[in-house]
């Protein structure tokens, strides 16, 4: 069986396809064939020998490659019009079926775009997957651009392509292959449930799941640095005026003292200032009704 023989050769893979693969047939109760002489192309997809012969999985590209006829364009082009991921199983060299998988948005995800919008930004999708299942999700999502068919080594050039076109560029991934490019961008975000290889190249770590998360951290930088704005400009303001006092400024004019231990406790009224200013993050709450809209 073809699902079998897949999820044999797909076995030592991490993929979330590979996995999906996998359990499918465990679920269907199926027997895995021994595989021998296993091999992956990095952006490909994987080979292996099994009992009916060379079997190779991958996307259209990987059968090109190859020189495997896919056929059925015309099925294959609608389903990734549905925003449908294809995935090719040949033999040798003899196209044996094709699987459609579909990766459902989360509820949250919508949400998060409207919010890195609401905030001035603009979204862009650097995927792997065929350029017409890339259209569909980024048409879903309202994100402003795409970049498809992005081999993992080419998601650096990518990123570097954005920035040249864009600016400063923030990076969201969670897999292998998003490490060089969390290194590459301006800021790095990993997503927490993802590979300790993302973690470890990001800047900034979600521990959440969910990329609502992305305008969240935003939001709450920006709080930050506003924060720290304030507390300069009311710490240069509160000394400059009270400092010509202390020293005895107004004495002449007025014959106004202040005495070292009221100056020693305007001092310290302004750190009690600052500390206190830099404390109202601690009540910090992402911005609910623009998240949501």
């Amino acid at each position: 069986m073809v699902l079998a023989e897949a999820a044999a050769a797909e076995a030592k893979s991490e993929h979330p396809i590979a996995r999906a693969i996998v359990a499918a047939a465990i679920a269907e109760g199926l027997t895995l064939p021994a595989m021998t002489d296993f091999h992956a192309s990095p952006g490909f997809g994987p080979s292996a020998r099994s009992p009916r012969g060379a079997i190779h999985i991958g996307a259209d590209r990987f059968m090109s490659r190859l020189g495997i006829a896919i056929g059925a364009a015309d099925q294959a082009a609608a389903l990734a019009e549905a925003g449908k991921t294809l995935l090719h199983i040949a033999f040798d060299t003899t196209l044996a079926a094709i699987v459609a998988f579909s990766d459902p948005i989360k509820p949250t995800t919508a949400a998060a775009i409207q919010a890195l919008h609401a905030l001035g930004l603009k979204v862009a999708m650097i995927t792997g997957d065929n350029a017409r299942t890339a259209a569909y999700i980024a048409g879903q999502l309202g994100i402003d651009h795409v970049v498809a068919e992005v081999l993992p080594a080419g998601k650096v050039d990518a990123v570097r392509s954005l920035k040249t076109r864009m600016g400063h560029l923030a990076y969201v991934g969670d897999g292998i292959n998003d490490a060089p490019a969390l290194t590459e961008a301006d800021v790095g975000l990993a997503v927490g449930t993802g590979t300790d290889v993302a973690i470890a190249a990001a800047d900034v770590v979600l521990v959440r799941g969910d990329l609502m998360a992305v305008p969240q951290a935003i939001a709450l930088s920006a709080a930050t640095m506003r924060n720290i704005r304030q507390n300069l400009f009311w710490a240069f303001a509160y000394n400059a005026l009270l400092i010509p006092v202390a020293a005895g400024a107004l004495f002449p004019i007025w014959g106004v003292l202040l005495f070292p231990i009221f100056a020693a406790g305007a001092m310290a009224m302004s750190s009690v200032f600052v500390v206190g200013n830099a404390l109202r993050l601690r009540r910090f709450a992402a911005p609910v009704a623009v998240l949501s809209r």
